[in-house]
């Protein structure tokens, strides 16, 4: 005898509370194995693959590509032990599910109890579980969609359709989750006219659907009757243009930067900087043999030591407690643009890396950012930023302060330029460097006498060389 488990969406990192399903990476029939990677997943840190602790038969998957779920939601139920067969699935799926109170289901969206409606072969593959849920539903056939690749059947009786319009009611309207009356909004279903087939009169998705298919129906009949002689007035036209919804990393990025600008009274402040002797070190640093060298790691430990003599920037502000934090190391974030959009990686504790190990590190990273495969470790815990927007091809910016740290440095593109060296007028590479920081740790004098001792470890490398 088969047992049939559910393997639910587990905790994927600090402060995510859901993800988008990118990829399925088996199928229904499917035998999977223990710790088998099972489904790819978008969250607002990085694109992970969630594997699953259990080894069987894949006997449902609950989201299509394209869902959003929450933390705690069912990805998918597994058969456990026995022959696979598909009468013992038949079996062992009415047993698999614990009955549910109204309470447990309104709370599903969150708890992942009860959550229903993620079906992937969309109502059929909900009144399936609506029907191991509700064992009082009235059972009759319901064909299932012909699948697109041969996998082992799985036989499952489904509840006969309920009958969506009924008399209205008053009072609160008991929804399985947020995401159903949302679908139930957005399509014109008022839920006070939908009977539901869930524990206590509480509606699903499935009801849902039900009503909006009769709606459809009813639409299409009038559509059908003679035009009366009187005319309708038309819709309004829909707002033209493309919609793009701002979730995923998208969405995590504008939340992070719209909290930056409500939270944090930044200012910037900029200098131009001769950099011909920073690239001439750098030069003779990579003909001397060994791991080259890249620009951005003589940048982070040039940071590093500014940090160290200027505090006050390597810090955070807990707002609750009105305190200024000074943090105790330096764990360097750095703007990396992917294909997925704006990510920023964290090397952690770059304060005490050498210039070697600096660019192994942010060559791992970029490739990661890359490739969609930082883990949250990696986009977690930085307390200043590095932000090279020079590789854009730009010489200034004014960047947004990553929230909850308290700069960042910005650094343009290299490029000769005319420079007064030496008394006299010459070609020099130049650089403009600016500095964004939260004016509630410090003044203007500290920001600027940060940026001002970066500009001169830019100009004159062995500076530097007093901290060794």
């Amino acid at each position: 005898m088969a047992q049939v488990l559910e393997f639910k969406l587990p905790d994927l990192g600090e402060g995510l509370t859901e993800a988008e399903i990118v990829r399925w990476l088996v199928a229904v029939g499917d035998v999977v194995a223990i710790d088998q990677p099972v489904v790819e997943v978008e969250t607002a840190k990085a694109m992970v693959e969630v594997p699953c602790p259990y080894g069987g038969v894949v006997t449902a998957r609950y989201g299509e590509e394209g869902t959003e779920l929450p933390v705690g939601a069912p990805l998918l139920t597994v058969a456990v032990g026995g022959t696979g067969a598909p009468e013992e699935l038949t079996e062992a799926a009415p047993e698999a599910a614990p009955k549910a109170t109204a309470a447990d289901a309104v709370s599903s969206e969150y708890s992942g109890n009860v959550l229903v409606g993620y079906g992937t072969a969309g109502p059929v593959a909900r009144r399936r579980r609506v029907q191991r849920e509700n064992p009082a539903v009235a059972q009759a056939p319901v064909a299932a969609p012909a699948p697109a690749v041969a996998r082992t059947p799985v036989a499952v009786k489904a509840p006969e359709p309920v009958a969506a319009p009924v008399a209205g009611h008053d009072g609160p309207v008991p929804v399985i989750s947020p995401l159903v009356r949302k679908l139930a909004r957005d399509r014109g279903i008022d839920l006070r006219e939908v009977r539901g087939s869930g524990p206590e009169g509480l509606i699903l998705r499935a009801d849902v659907e039900l009503a909006l298919a009769a709606l459809e129906q009813s639409a299409a009949a009038a559509a059908a009757a003679p035009a009366v002689a009187a005319p309708v007035a038309a819709p309004a036209p829909a707002v033209a243009g493309e919609r793009i919804p701002l979730r995923g990393l998208r969405g995590a990025v504008a939340d992070k930067l719209s909290r930056s600008r409500t939270e944090i009274p930044d200012a910037t402040c900029w200098v131009d900087a001769d950099a011909t002797e920073l690239m001439a070190a750098r030069r003779a640093m990579n003909e001397a043999g060994g791991p080259k060298i890249s620009l951005l790691a003589l940048l982070a430990r040039i940071c590093a030591h500014a940090l160290a003599r200027f505090p006050e920037l390597n810090s955070t502000v807990d707002t609750a407690a009105r305190e200024i934090v000074r943090l105790p190391a330096v764990h360097l974030g750095f703007a990396a643009q992917t294909p997925r959009g704006l990510v920023v990686p964290v090397v952690k504790d770059a304060g005490t890396r050498t210039a070697e190990s600096l660019t192994e590190e942010f060559a791992r990273l970029t490739e990661s950012a890359r490739q969609g495969t930082l883990t949250p470790a990696d986009l977690t815990g930085g307390t200043f930023t590095l932000n090279n927007y020079g590789v854009f091809g730009v010489d200034g910016s004014t960047p947004i302060v990553n929230h909850p740290e308290a700069a960042m440095l910005g650094v343009g593109r290299i490029i000769p330029k005319p420079w007064v060296h030496q008394g006299e007028l010459a070609v020099r590479q130049v650089v403009q460097l600016s500095l964004t920081f939260d004016h509630r740790v410090c003044d203007g004098g500290t920001a600027g006498g940060f940026l001002r001792y970066v500009a001169d470890c830019v100009e004159q490398p062995a500076v530097l060389l007093r901290t060794l």
